[in-house]
């Protein structure tokens, strides 16, 4: 049996977050936090639909498509209102993994050859709202696109008769029975609409209903039982924290079976407090969420290593990281290049928003974008100049000229080391 996933979906109406694609009745004001509420509440994708009836509506729905995509930690897919293959392009760039095309428009199939042609058909996918499309243009959906999402409720097991690729089915249905069946279906990856979609929707009890449904839902899961664990005389493991990224050790704490077992389901960090004699959520009051990227266990099964996506600070105290109180030795000073390059970054986004006078890099910002795109255009040109000596020393420094600059257009187009780094993994 595949594993099932549960996706929210938002359709954006006049930057606001509306009901549904045919009822423009505000759900809620704040698209962002809608969308950040699902990712932090245990929702294993997005769906994000832009019903603007004109072009500052949508390319105000593009930023808030960026916006949103900055904030959450689950994939983003999005589709609505493209009329070309900019559309497709803006929409991917705004961090979208896939752009969803309707299928039912005219000249539907033409549109999804371009792009699936141009940006992969990985990047691709089709909404549909009846079975003639698929019907009459089968082979090229199959051929162009990666997902489908169908807009209706359809007799699902004709759908899978027809396709092999995954679906997603948005329905208007609230009714429990109607969506087990849904999920039940083989060819169906994932279930969105009005019930996985209320702003207060709980996804881990929803899951655990439909696990005893039989349905098997995407979630960690552990190939050890926590039996299995060599735990103290209080039935508690420790717990190494490190960031996924930086490799950088975060802290230490404890489990038991239970925050264990919560952190598995939840796929956020939960730990047990052997000073309160409860469990706690990593980030619960704080917002410092620790997303799970793996769990592993030492050798002799009395330890556990977290690698995790860190929200904020790990410490209380506002560091990084808890282990900041140097005691002896020497530290071994190896510059981490991601580190290195968060710290210019930040050091720009200072200068910007706190100027000090002489500071090369305020001038840049003084002068605006022109100036800043010629420094930029200036510096290639050198690394391609320094490249042709035999010494690659010139060509270093050519380098580090040119990202510096590039970190000062970043900066001024609002963008940050997350949104570069997410898309070149998505490629």
């Amino acid at each position: 049996m595949s594993y099932k996933r549960l996706i929210p979906c938002i359709f954006i109406a006049g930057g606001k977050a509306v009901k549904w694609f045919n009822d423009k009745s505000v759900l809620q004001d704040d698209v962002i936090a809608l969308a950040k509420y699902y990712s932090d509440h245990g929702a294993d994708e997005l769906l994000v639909f832009d019903l603007s009836t004109s072009d500052d509506e949508h390319e105000e729905a593009i930023d808030l498509m960026r916006r949103i995509n900055r904030l959450i930690r689950i994939p983003m897919v999005a589709g609505g209102n493209i009329k070309r293959q900019e559309d497709v392009k803006k929409i991917l760039y705004a961090g979208a993994k896939r752009a969803m095309l309707n299928f039912s428009k005219p000249d539907s199939a033409k549109a999804v050859e371009e792009a699936a042609k141009r940006f992969g058909k990985e990047k691709i996918a089709v909404s549909l709202n009846d079975f003639d499309a698929l019907f009459k243009h089968q082979h090229l959906i199959d051929e162009y696109s990666s997902e489908i999402v169908f807009m209706h409720r359809l007799d699902l097991n004709s759908v899978m008769d027809v396709t092999d690729i995954p679906c997603v089915i948005v329905t208007d249905t609230l009714e429990k029975p109607e969506l087990f069946k849904i999920l039940k279906c083989p060819g169906v990856k994932g279930l969105s609409g009005k019930y996985v979609s209320q702003p207060d929707m709980d996804f881990v009890e929803f899951k655990k209903e439909c696990s005893e449904e039989g349905i098997q839902m995407t979630s960690f899961e552990s190939i050890m039982e926590f039996s299995q664990f060599k735990t103290n005389e209080q039935g508690l493991i420790p717990v190494i924290v490190q960031h996924y990224k930086t490799r950088e050790v975060l802290m230490l704490a404890y489990m038991n079976e239970e925050s264990f077992d919560q952190t598995i389901k939840t796929g956020k960090m939960t730990y047990f407090s052997r000073s309160r004699q409860k469990l706690w959520v990593k980030g619960e009051t704080s917002g410092h969420f620790q997303y799970v990227k793996s769990l592993t266990i030492d050798c002799d099964y009395d330890t556990l290593l977290a690698k995790v996506d860190q929200v904020g600070a790990a410490c209380h105290t506002g560091n990084p990281t808890c282990f900041f109180q140097h005691l002896a030795g020497t530290e071994y000073n190896e510059a981490n290049p991601l580190e290195v390059f968060e710290i210019i970054y930040n050091t720009v986004v200072d200068r910007k928003e706190n100027p000090k006078e002489g500071s090369y890099t305020n001038y840049l910002f003084d002068k605006g974008i022109d100036k800043i795109l010629k420094k930029i255009g200036e510096e290639a040109t050198e690394i391609v100049i320094a490249a042709k000596n035999p010494s690659a020393e010139e060509t270093k420094y050519e380098i580090s000229d040119f990202l510096y600059h590039m970190i000062v257009l970043m900066v001024e187009k609002g963008l940050n080391w997350e949104d570069i780094v997410k898309e070149l993994a998505s490629r």
